[in-house]
């Protein structure tokens, strides 16, 4: 039964050319009348019994829709099956589609469905995967650090504190960037705009990273008097998240290198530092969640939870702008830019 179902799948479409169905109806309707008169025709000429002649012109007209309408109701027929294959969570299921009609570009639609349902679902499962690990490195510290302490093991000195400090830090971060994120993907983020100079602006980011980063050298460039028209606490998440970035990927006394000046009427952000860099290939994936890019730009010291960049690409397509890792002689360059009007220079 299987081999016979899958012999007359494979059976030429005669009708798949063309592009409206509604030319295939009325094409399959004059071939069965043509078919039919024909052959009644035939049989009153032989003077065969019209009772005879009749429902054999029905079974040639039967046997000929069979033919040319073959392939015309087999994708809504193999959608139907997916679809109920898709909802018991498998997303493989695809439908073949030969035809240019409405009936094709509707199998089509479907395949894409299918594919963005099944990219939805592996991202998912991945995003679980990494929440999971990510929270299990912090708690897993904390609890050894605890039970030490608890078992006299470890004695209760400021830098076992401190250790378990860092940790309970570290899993707050990644509470707090997850519960970011996922405010930016639900739509519930709105934009509070308002004017501002960018230089004081970057100038206390700065002194905010330098506590957590005392290593590298901070320098910031802004022109004078340039101010923008943003979200102050949202893009402050940005240039928090780059600095982060940046000092954690820069050698011992490495200098990070914020810049800000117009281009072709909007803001230019830029961070950059001097580590190793990130390879072309990999500077589109370092904006997706829980991506750390190659495993010799992930050696920094502290490490990072992934989310950092991703929120950063979030708040800046909420502020219609773009951010991409740049081309530099040196380094990672990352560059913001933001539409939005800048006020004043000087």
């Amino acid at each position: 039964m299987n081999l016979l179902r899958r012999l007359w799948t494979a059976l030429p479409r005669p009708l798949d050319p063309m592009r409206s169905i509604k030319v295939k109806l009325g094409l399959l309707a004059v071939c069965n009348a043509c078919a039919g008169g024909l052959m009644l025709v035939w049989g009153y000429g032989l003077g065969v019994r019209g009772r005879i002649t009749l429902p054999v012109a029905l079974l040639i007209s039967v046997v000929m829709t069979q033919i040319l309408a073959h392939g015309m109701t087999s994708p809504l027929r193999e959608m139907t099956a997916a679809a109920r294959v898709m909802a018991r969570g498998d997303y493989r299921r695809r439908v073949r589609v030969t035809s240019r009609d409405e009936v094709g570009e509707l199998g089509r639609a479907f395949n894409r469905m299918a594919a963005d349902l099944a990219e939805v679902e592996q991202q998912r499962r991945e995003f679980v995967a990494n929440v999971s690990h990510e929270l299990r490195t912090p708690i897993t510290a904390l609890r050894a650090v605890l039970e030490n302490v608890a078992d006299g093991v470890t004695p209760a000195t400021s830098e076992v504190i401190e250790g378990a400090v860092a940790q309970t830090e570290r899993l707050g971060r990644l509470i707090t960037q997850l519960l970011d994120l996922s405010r930016v993907e639900a739509g519930a983020v709105s934009l509070d705009l308002a004017s501002f100079e960018i230089g004081p602006f970057l100038r206390a980011a700065v002194a905010e990273a330098r506590v957590g980063h005392p290593d590298p050298v901070f320098t910031v460039r802004a022109e004078s008097g340039l101010t923008v028209r943003a979200d102050r606490d949202r893009l402050h998440q940005v240039v928090a998240n780059l600095l982060d970035n940046a000092a954690r990927h820069s050698p011992p006394g490495g200098t990070v290198t914020v810049t800000a000046g117009p281009q072709a009427g909007a803001l230019s952000l830029q961070v950059q530092d001097e580590g190793t860099g990130i390879p072309a290939g990999e500077r589109a994936q370092v904006f997706e969640r829980f991506s750390r890019g190659s495993a010799s730009h992930v050696g920094s010291p502290g490490g990072g939870t992934g989310l950092g960049l991703a929120i950063a690409r979030w708040v800046v397509d909420l502020h219609g702008g773009q951010i991409a890792v740049a081309d530099s002689a040196a380094g990672c360059l990352i560059r913001v830019l933001l539409p939005q009007p800048i006020e004043g220079t000087s």
